[in-house]
């Protein structure tokens, strides 16, 4: 099995297929960043993990982050020179509003539209639990960007908005959002289980997290769920 293969089968929607043949896949050295990102991207940040230990430090970190090994993510990092998508993943393992702001600072200042767009939904995310109306504001610069570049809103930012909205007070707006949300996140991505927890479909919600191997203790989690 090739990674032209998985990828085909992922286009064409065949989630288990796809599944399947990404078990069986045995990455050349030279392929093996290709793989850890399509592994991350359906669900399995383990495998994810491993392939790129060694050849692609953020891509390991942005896998590591999922399964909630956050110690390992800082040492990893540590190594690494600073730009906004390393300060970003920094502060989703710190999650501190400190480091998310920087990571949005150097965002800004490197012109990098989808870290800027990454900081500000961590930064929602962050500002939910104690001020959701300044996660709002927070949530309308990466909408704002989106809408500059003219792509789709990402679907962890939708969906966190989602969660925010249902804080404030908008239900019904909420969970149009949400699926939207739902519509455009991947199986098994933090996007998803936000997403389905604020539509309450928290069963639906566990065996996303579940089957996406993501940590139970993720801040985003915690936060977004709506009260």
């Amino acid at each position: 099995m090739s990674l032209e293969q998985v990828r085909a089968l992922q286009a064409a929607g065949d989630d288990a297929g796809a599944l399947l043949a990404l078990e069986g896949l045995d990455p050349a050295a030279h392929q093996r960043s290709q793989a850890a990102a399509l592994a991350l991207a359906l669900g399995r940040p383990r495998l994810a993990a491993a392939w790129a230990g060694g050849t692609d430090a953020p891509l390991q970190a942005a896998a590591l982050l999922r399964t909630g090994e956050r110690e390992a993510v800082l040492e990893l990092l540590s190594k690494q020179p600073e730009t906004a998508r390393v300060a970003l993943l920094r502060a989703r393992a710190l999650g501190t509003l400190e480091s998310a702001e920087l990571a949005r600072t150097l965002a800004r200042q490197e012109g990098d539209s989808p870290a800027l767009i990454a900081a500000a939904t961590l930064l929602g995310e962050l500002l939910l639990p104690r001020d959701p109306r300044a996660a709002l504001l927070a949530l309308a610069e990466g909408l704002k960007v989106s809408e500059v570049m003219r792509e789709e809103t990402d679907a962890l930012l939708l969906a966190v908005l989602s969660a925010v909205q249902a804080r404030v007070g908008g239900v019904g707006k909420a969970a149009r959002t949400a699926q939207k949300a739902l519509e455009r996140s991947l199986p098994r991505s933090p996007a998803r289980v936000i997403a389905l927890l604020v539509l309450g479909r928290g069963q639906e919600a566990e065996a996303e997290r579940l089957g996406g191997e993501l940590a139970s203790d993720l801040q985003m989690f915690l936060n977004v769920q709506p009260e």
